[in-house]
């Protein structure tokens, strides 16, 4: 429709409407921006003052969520009511009833839309009750579900108000279509992604997790995405379909944590000295309280270039990472206790040295 055109359509309009009717139409508008300032600044205000009095939150958020939809249900039907009045042309008529239709439903899936954050809200409260952590990410992944799933839905339901055919308008797109399914790849991707983490439940928010690509705890599993927080603070974003596909080392479901090293003496020290020690050794991690006593090993393992080296092996209860680090204090203070009543001596690196051509060939230790 060219410009003519339109000047053409807008002088049918006015001369084919009366003053009365204009006026009309206008009166209608003002009352409906009227009505809608009375609703937002007295009925609003007057029902917040109400469910303030109660004790659950869940009124206020309703009536928080009902507050904007409302008022542009206002402008909506003032807006169908003064078109009636003028008699409009019919197709002008058409395309103003279908710019309503499309206002109305999209004042419904918004309020859909924000009703889901009163849901979210209330299945939260309800979530940290529980010590189960799976039930504040399937919320979690819930609500964006549901957001996403509105937004779909609200643009396909408005776009068959312009378009009859909707699928028809989607084939004829051709390459634009052909580039909007390969794009939706990656959110089906993620998508499935999003399903088999709550399916499988490798981590929860709070676990301490690490993967090829990033270390650190879970912050928010999301309907796209999981954001894990590094140790250096930063907010690393993982697309679901890499999480779900990468593997995974849940820190935080150790049942226990390791201690492994090599104690290494002196080979001044006798085999009378070293059994004694090894069974001491034994005696002190067997009776200490934090340490786990499935696993326990220290074993005369082999003869070193400078040293006889000890195998000590062993877990410690605790899996957090100060706990662990204070009992492999204590255990090692005990060892040097050890060491020092037994008098042994640790073994330091060291290389022998022959000096050709001298009278007496005497090895020198050099430290």
């Amino acid at each position: 429709m060219g410009l003519l055109d339109l000047q053409n359509q807008w002088e049918s309009i006015i001369y084919s409407a009366s003053l009365k009717r204009i006026g009309g139409a206008i009166l209608i508008l003002v009352l409906a921006f009227l009505l809608k300032k009375i609703f937002s600044k007295v009925i609003i205000v007057l029902l917040q003052k109400l469910t303030q009095k109660t004790k659950s939150a869940v009124d206020d958020n309703i009536v928080e969520v009902l507050d904007k939809p409302v008022q542009l249900a206002f402008i909506i039907i003032g807006l169908q009511i003064a078109t009636q009045m003028l008699l409009l042309p019919p197709e002008v008529s058409l395309f103003i009833n279908k710019v309503i239709r499309s206002l109305v439903l999209y004042t419904l899936f918004w309020a859909a839309y924000r009703a889901t954050d009163v849901f979210t809200a209330l299945f939260e409260k309800r979530a940290l009750l529980t010590a189960d952590k799976f039930d504040d990410m399937l919320v979690s992944f819930l609500s964006k579900g549901a957001k996403a799933l509105i937004i779909v839905l609200g643009a396909i339901t408005i776009a068959q108000v312009w378009f009859k055919e909707i699928t028809g308008v989607l084939t004829g797109l051709g390459l634009g279509g052909l580039a909007f399914a390969l794009a939706a790849q990656d959110t089906a991707k993620n998508l499935f992604g999003s399903v088999t983490i709550m399916l499988d439940r490798p981590f929860n928010i709070g676990d301490w997790v690490q993967t090829p690509s990033v270390e650190g705890t879970i912050e928010e599993i999301g309907f796209r995405s999981t954001k894990v927080r590094t140790f250096a603070q930063a907010v690393v974003t993982i697309p679901n379909s890499v999480m779900s596909n990468e593997p995974i080392t849940n820190w935080s479901r150790m049942g226990k944590r390791r201690v492994n090293f090599q104690l290494k003496v002196s080979y001044q020290t006798t085999a009378e000295q070293l059994q004694q020690c090894i069974q001491s050794l034994r005696t002190i991690l067997e009776n200490h309280p934090e340490v786990h006593p499935e696993t326990i090993l220290v074993y005369f393992e082999r003869f070193g270039d400078n040293s006889l080296n000890i195998f000590v092996y062993f877990f410690t209860n605790s899996t957090n990472w100060k706990k662990f680090l204070e009992v492999q204090e204590d255990v090692n203070f005990k060892i040097m206790t050890l060491l020092e009543e037994l008098g042994i001596v640790v073994a330091l690196p060291s290389r022998s040295v022959y000096i050709e051509g001298a009278k007496s060939e005497v090895p020198k230790e050099v430290l």
